[in-house]
């Protein structure tokens, strides 16, 4: 384990660190979650630098544990292959383009509902006196519901490793037979959009994921990263 520890990159190593010190600080100290989650724009909650922060925030330890695993076992060898500040430059923003995508599912969500796509405070009473039920409830979870977590982040380097490394092959802990990355990256990715439209009251933002994918497709293309030759 120290030695795996020690051969992290430096960026993937920090990144970890400061996952884990802030997942420690917010189980002692639960209020983090209203300042450094991230709302919805229009929320009165909403922070600029949430943005950033929501991040390193994470909702529990199994949802710390998968997405670090995934940052130790991907980010590793993504880091080595961009550089550090290319890498550092490549989670962060596509953990923006997981918000990107995500703050317009949720805009179009508040326009199906209230058919306007003003903010909340300059609606009329009676219209928004016509919102009720599960309407309602929707509402005031885009309002109201902190997003957390580094996976975003993550699904951008699962998607960089795919295109990357599409011959490797990788296992399911909970499921030990190898799949080609070329296969198995794209499968999760389709999986994902499919829970995304299908489990709208899901407390998981799966086309938050989406987004980071798509972002990390896209920065692949706009840098021209090429594959290593033996793969």
């Amino acid at each position: 384990m120290n030695n795996l520890f020690g051969n992290l990159p430096v960026v993937t190593k920090n990144l970890l660190i400061i996952n884990v010190l802030v997942f420690i600080a917010s189980q002692l100290l639960p209020s983090m979650y209203g300042l450094f989650g991230i709302f919805y724009p229009d929320s009165p909650a909403f922070k600029v630098w949430q943005i950033i922060t929501y991040m390193f925030m994470h909702g529990g330890f199994a949802h710390i544990f998968f997405n670090m695993f995934a940052l130790v076992m991907f980010g590793a060898t993504i880091e080595r292959v961009l550089g550090s500040k290319r890498f550092l430059n490549f989670y962060l923003i596509c953990g923006l383009g997981a918000l990107v995508l995500q703050y317009g599912v949720q805009a179009y969500e508040v326009y199906q509902i209230t058919g306007s796509i003003r903010p909340l405070h300059e609606l009329s009473e009676a219209a928004l006196s016509q919102v009720s039920g599960e309407n309602l409830t929707t509402l005031q979870n885009i309002y109201s519901t902190p997003m957390v977590g580094a996976s975003g982040a993550i699904y951008g380097l699962l998607l960089a490793f795919g295109f990357l490394f599409p011959n490797a092959e990788l296992m399911l802990i909970f499921f030990p037979i190898p799949v080609k990355a070329k296969y198995f990256i794209p499968g999760l990715i389709l999986i994902e959009i499919y829970l995304g439209f299908s489990h709208g009251g899901s407390s998981i933002a799966h086309l938050a994921h989406v987004g980071g994918a798509l972002f990390g497709y896209i920065l692949l293309k706009a840098w021209n990263i090429r594959r290593p030759n033996m793969y």
